[in-house]
């Protein structure tokens, strides 16, 4: 079966399954996938968009077997809107991520906050939802949104990542919920951790979860340099970084670029590294 198949439920192991919401973007890749945990009873990962095929998808999935907790990892559009419906269909609480309302002037749209989401639960880092023979714990991972959480399935070693690490693209990291220093330190979090394999909401599997980690890690870090030195060649506008640091960039993601770009000037500024006066940026060395 086509990875890109949406629509259908497809066995990645023996408590793992995963539904494809027909939702693909530049952003989202091939669409939002969903995962369900759990064999005789299941816990559903990111419901995803409210689209009803997704949600048809789902009921059918889950074939009527109770549903003990509908996760999300944060409240982008494109992640927590279908838990409301998919809460009516089966009658599960909303568990996991915080709800967060905040105006994002970014080029997301596509992925707005869902101001919606109420969850029936919260989850702190560390805390745990669990079913017969599946027990999911909550991993605080903040940085692509301020509320995001991955979850640890404890008896396969496998985590679900969200749209914090993914292996199709770098993830976006939007000012002014988006915090690159928090992004880092998060990154740095599931490094120190033995994860077998990574399940992100978007893109394939990821079967070498820590080399993965670890090269996320210098990208930013390599960012983090060319932007200094632009700082040093007197280039302090964010346009013209991102001209210089994405060349051959997807027009449509340019928007997205600059937001990244602006995270990590915020980093370096509230490290003392730069200033920004009147929307230009300065080296403070």
């Amino acid at each position: 079966m086509d990875e890109a198949t949406t629509g259908v439920a497809m066995q990645l192991e023996p408590l793992v399954a995963r539904v494809l919401a027909a939702n693909p973007s530049p952003f989202t890749y091939t669409g939002t996938q969903t995962y369900l945990v759990g064999t005789s009873d299941v816990a559903v990962i990111d419901p995803g968009p409210d689209l009803p095929e997704h949600l048809d998808a789902l009921v059918a999935a889950i074939a009527g077997r109770p549903v003990r907790a509908i996760l999300c990892t944060h409240t982008h559009r494109d992640h927590s809107p279908a838990s409301r419906p998919l809460a009516a269909a089966t009658g599960a609480p909303i568990i996991g991520c915080a709800a967060l309302t905040i105006d994002d002037d970014g080029p997301r749209s596509d992925a707005a906050f869902d101001r919606d989401y109420a969850p029936d639960r919260v989850l702190a880092d560390g805390e745990r939802v669990s079913g017969d023979g599946w027990t999911l714990e909550a991993v605080a991972t903040p940085g692509h949104t301020s509320n995001h959480l991955c979850f640890a399935l404890l008896e396969s070693g496998a985590l679900f990542t969200g749209d914090h690490i993914m292996g199709w693209s770098t993830s976006v990291v939007a000012p002014p919920d988006g915090d690159m220093g928090a992004y880092m330190a998060s990154l740095d979090k599931l490094l120190a951790r033995d994860d077998r394999v990574y399940y992100p909401a978007h893109g394939p599997e990821v079967t070498m979860p820590q080399r993965l980690a670890r090269g996320m890690m210098g990208h930013r870090k390599q960012r983090e340099g060319q932007i200094l030195r632009l700082l040093g060649q007197q280039i302090g506008a964010i346009p013209d970084m991102v001209t210089r640091m994405y060349v051959g960039l997807d027009p449509r993601l340019t928007g997205a670029a600059g937001r990244s770009v602006l995270a990590h000037l915020i980093d370096l500024q509230n490290r003392g590294l730069v200033s920004e006066e009147a929307g230009t940026w300065h080296s403070a060395a």
